[in-house]
């Protein structure tokens, strides 16, 4: 069966992250997000997987090559976007025989998505506080088939959430060109609704998922895999250095001397962390990354090359790529009166949902000696910062 990977967005929620990489390539504990998807597939028993891309396709192809976990791979490109069913469309011509649609910047549990294999046709739906800023399946009175599906509506009909998996049967090939919803896109959802007037699809609970589409969502779902990992210590620790609960140390990585890590903490291939330095909670320290003398980070993500060299605090903050903070950066991640912390998401605030929120920086973003960031902060792809300022300002 081929399985294909929606990864041809732009993520537009997520910048800054997203401005230099396709969404799909964020790191989530030891893997690219896309890749979530990528494993719950073959693990189902694909074949082959197809990935559509648009935006930074390149660097997917890069990543992913023309063999994964020994399945063949193959791309194509969206072109100008127009929705879930205009972008497996463009794969059409790749598909024969029943064939499965993941999203690629979602987590998927790989047990969950065998049995959606094994239920097809079938949807994968989840159970929600707040259905409405999803598409919504309607099932009969046991459950156990498909009645219909709506997106994103102001009367959600169920509580069903469609976490943007399904195993189509050969059929939805010729029902992928659908008209525009009242969105304006081509809906996969339209096909699914098409498919299910015309045989049985079944709903198949998927509980181990999660849509990542904004920055502190990224944090949840290192936060989610990092606590799957078990401790593992393949790089050089220091005699001196204290790891607690579920640490992996890669490959290749160093812990110096006198350095307390407290887990779920990740320190990847060529990061360095210490001497005296302080990690905690679920904390992912990327490739090559570095955590200098005395310096505290908590609950964050460092992405590859990025540095935080001495006396500097970092919590609950995703750092991008090659990010460098100047000695005495400390990073404010708790409002004094304890409400949610905020973030620009297209232009407006929105709340993060969570009580501590620190930085979001971008690729290249760099921090003068003794800046102080306020919770919720952006720095854009290369900001920088002046000495001793107070950032409470997106730049």
């Amino acid at each position: 069966m081929h399985a294909v990977v929606l990864a041809a967005g732009r993520g537009t929620r997520i910048r800054p992250l997203s401005d230099t990489r396709p969404k799909p390539l964020l790191p989530v504990c030891d893997r690219p997000l896309a890749a979530e998807a990528a494993d719950a597939a073959v693990a189902a028993g694909a074949d082959e997987l197809v990935f559509v891309v648009g935006y930074e396709g390149e660097q997917v192809r890069e990543t992913f090559g023309d063999r994964y976990r020994d399945v063949p791979v193959s791309y194509v490109d969206q072109g100008e976007p127009e929705g879930t069913a205009d972008a497996v469309a463009a794969a059409s011509d790749l598909l024969d025989g029943p064939f499965a649609v993941l999203n690629g910047d979602n987590l998927y549990g790989a047990d969950e998505v065998a049995e959606l294999f094994d239920a097809a046709p079938s949807v994968g739906v989840t159970e929600v506080d707040d259905p409405s800023s999803y598409g919504v399946v309607s099932t009969d009175d046991d459950g156990g088939r498909v009645t219909g599906i709506v997106e994103k509506p102001d009367d959600p009909p169920s509580n069903l959430a469609n976490v943007g998996a399904y195993v189509f049967p050969e059929a939805a090939i010729d029902l992928l060109d659908v008209g525009e919803s009242e969105r304006g896109e081509r809906e996969l959802t339209d096909v699914l609704a098409a498919v299910a007037e015309r045989t049985d699809v079944t709903p198949v609970t998927v509980d181990d998922w999660m849509d990542v589409g904004h920055p502190w969502e990224l944090l949840a779902a290192n936060e989610r895999r990092l606590a799957d990992q078990e401790s593992r210590i393949a790089g050089q620790v220091h005699e001196t250095a204290e790891l607690h609960d579920d640490v992996v140390v890669e490959e290749g990585a160093t812990v110096r001397s006198g350095c307390v890590i407290e887990g779920p903490v990740r320190i990847r291939e060529g990061a360095t962390v210490g001497p005296g330095a302080y990690v905690r909670g679920a904390t992912l320290v990327g490739p090559d990354a570095k955590v200098g003398h005395g310096v505290e980070v908590k609950n964050s993500v460092l992405m590859a090359g990025a540095t935080v060299p001495h006396l500097t605090y970092v919590g609950d903050s995703v750092l991008g790529r090659d990010v460098n903070l100047g000695a005495g950066t400390q990073v404010a991640n708790l409002r004094h009166d304890e409400e949610p912390v905020e973030f620009t998401v297209k232009g407006e605030r929105s709340s993060t949902g969570r009580r501590k929120f620190g930085v979001v920086a971008g690729d290249r973003a760099k921090t003068g000696v003794n800046t102080s960031l306020a919770p919720g902060v952006r720095l854009s792809v290369g900001a920088t910062t002046d000495p001793g300022e107070f950032v409470d300002r997106d730049r």
